[in-house]
């Protein structure tokens, strides 16, 4: 049932298209046309972008009389395996932590890294992973944080707070080990405000257990890792294809699409779903059942999914700093036409909510921080004035 879904990819290049081929291929040769003036150093750079290098790899050693230039086969395969080295470090570290925290009876749910990779493909080498993302609840942090420490790792503090808005604004901190080289975040919430979404004792009576380590280690049920994995996809407008293949992948499993379109309902998010469905769809050939009719329904999921392609015309990295002026403006506008009415009330009223930049802008005692919220328009223009006057 993909017909009528028709996004405008004309701009998209060759070799993104030739990346998106080889993906979708089911261990058969793709047309030899596809391989007519590629740019291969280009596509070497797009494959790493999306890190989709693992899953191209795999593809292609199975490909009988593969076009694509041996020196490009052979980077491949030097990141694949590094990859796989990095993989099989961080399953060690997921079971060492599973383990402490079970120890210090906080409960934990992965999710990402090698669970993901185990879960949707059969095989950690598949799927690249650079840290490992772990829900707990937000009342056990400190804890958290203190058995962290302990083991080595160094947190980033990044974040500045101001009448504790990092709850809501913020949805995980990052701690680095400097040693092992491992980076571990620790989320209290699957996205940050103002999405809706189940809380973590919700997601933990829904939970799996996954057997890729020796110790017991949990993970979220088929439904509410769809939902995750659909909202932070969105969150990043799918700049990086690895995130929509898994969305190709776990639809393949034995999904409850009418639980699926409660859940989205409830938290006010059955567009982007729809949105995460048609772009499979269109670039992966996933197959649409009748079943998910109901998420895909109506035509603002349709231009949601238009509006990625700009992010797939560019190679956008939204967490390399400063990103262009023109694609911020664009993802900042991205991100509120994903949010429904109510989100959207929410999120213009955070904004007179102070930020840090207020007490950077003026100073002042914490027991006085509540003069914020009357100063912050005075704040805001004192900064664009002088802004205007350094430009």
């Amino acid at each position: 049932m993909n017909k009528h879904i028709d996004l405008n990819l004309t701009n998209i290049s060759k070799e993104l298209k030739l990346i998106l081929e080889i993906v979708k291929s089911e261990n058969d040769d793709i047309s030899k046309d596809w391989y007519v003036d590629i740019d291969w150093d280009l596509f070497l750079q797009l494959a790493l972008h999306h890190r989709l290098y693992p899953l191209i790899y795999t593809k292609i050693m199975k490909m009988e009389g593969s076009r694509i230039p041996s020196y490009i086969s052979q980077t491949l395969y030097k990141y694949y395996q590094k990859n796989t080295f990095r993989m099989l470090h961080l399953c060690g570290e997921m079971e060492k932590l599973g383990k402490l925290f079970n120890e210090n009876e906080i409960l934990l749910l992965f999710l990402k890294g090698p669970i993901l990779a185990d879960d949707l493909y059969g095989d950690i080498s598949k799927r690249t992973s650079g840290d490992l993302d772990i829900l707990i609840s937000i009342e056990n942090l400190d804890k958290a944080n203190a058995l962290l420490i302990d083991l080595g790792y160094e947190k980033d503090e990044y974040i500045h707070s101001v009448l504790n808005d990092w709850k809501w604004r913020h949805h995980h901190f990052t701690y680095y080990h400097p040693i092992q080289d491992t980076k571990i975040e620790i989320h209290w919430r699957l996205n940050p405000a103002p999405s809706k979404e189940p809380t973590f004792n919700e997601l933990w009576v829904r939970k799996r257990k996954s057997l890729i380590t020796s110790y017991p280690i949990y993970f979220m049920g088929n439904e509410d890792l769809f939902y995750f994995l659909v909202t932070h996809g969105a969150r990043h407008g799918w700049s990086r294809l690895r995130w929509l293949v898994d969305i190709h992948q776990i639809v393949k499993k034995d999904l409850n699409w009418n639980a699926l379109y409660h859940l989205f309902k409830k938290y006010q998010s059955r567009y982007i779903g729809g949105q995460s469905l048609i772009l499979s769809a269109q670039l992966l050939n996933t197959t649409i059942t009748t079943d998910m009719i109901p998420i895909i329904k109506g035509n603002r999921s349709k231009s949601l999914a238009q509006d990625v392609i700009f992010y797939l015309e560019r190679m956008v990295n939204l967490h390399m700093e400063p990103v262009p002026v023109e694609i911020a403006k664009y993802h900042t506008k991205h991100l509120f036409s994903l949010m429904s009415s109510q989100q959207k009330f929410i999120y213009l009223l955070s904004v007179l909510h102070p930020y840090y930049t207020d007490v950077e802008t003026l100073s002042l005692p914490k027991k006085l921080h509540f003069l914020y919220f009357p100063l912050r328009p005075f704040l805001w223009m004192w900064r664009k004035t002088r802004k205007h006057a350094l430009s």
